[in-house]
């Protein structure tokens, strides 16, 4: 058996109640934030603190063990896991921003959006060389933001153990752009 077996695509551990319990509290916003959108509100799970501390447990479980030296999540509710899931498993957190939002000297990487393109920054010492960083966020769609992180991290020689996210839209390509055996959710739709 390898040392650092491959992450499960699903929470390792968790229970239906759990699930039941998250999918209760998130709220759907019709056409939020534009017409045609279905938002996934996640402050309901926040503000419940017994709640939040189990999604954010069930959120690392699959990449316990794996060593992890940093977490790097995403602007801006990627922050809101991300932080306390590094906590969790006793590694460092790097914020990954919008371009202009980090003080330091920054590395960039611009990605593709439906009309236009974004970007995101990470500290030039946000990782090291050889660092095993987990990426976090909210929400998995095209996996177009966590890609650009991908690249942030990789260019900085660091090592990418997987993706931890709340929730998967599994209608769209994120999981395949990303690797299926890196990406762990706990929620799919």
């Amino acid at each position: 058996m390898s040392p650092n077996p491959p992450p499960s695509p699903f929470v390792a551990g968790h229970d239906a109640t759990l699930l039941e319990e998250v999918k209760n509290r998130l709220r759907d916003v019709p056409d939020f934030p534009k017409p045609g959108i279905l938002f996934k509100d996640i402050t309901p799970v926040l503000a419940d603190p017994h709640l939040f501390h189990r999604v954010v447990d069930a959120m690392a479980a699959p990449f316990r063990g794996q060593r992890i030296d940093r977490v790097v999540a995403v602007e801006s509710r990627g922050f809101l896991f991300g932080a306390p899931i590094a906590l969790t498993l006793h590694a460092g957190f790097a914020p990954a921003r919008k371009p202009g939002k980090l003080p330091w000297r920054t590395r960039t990487e611009r990605y593709a959006l439906e009309y236009g393109e974004d970007g995101l920054q990470l500290h030039e010492d946000a990782v090291g060389r050889g660092n095993r960083v987990l990426i976090v966020d909210d929400l998995l769609a095209t996996g177009g933001t966590a890609q650009a992180t991908q690249r942030l991290v990789t260019a900085l020689g660091a090592e990418v153990v997987g993706y931890s996210f709340l929730i998967s839209l599994d209608f769209l390509p994120g999981r395949e752009r990303l690797g299926r055996d890196k990406v762990c959710s706990l929620l799919s739709y």
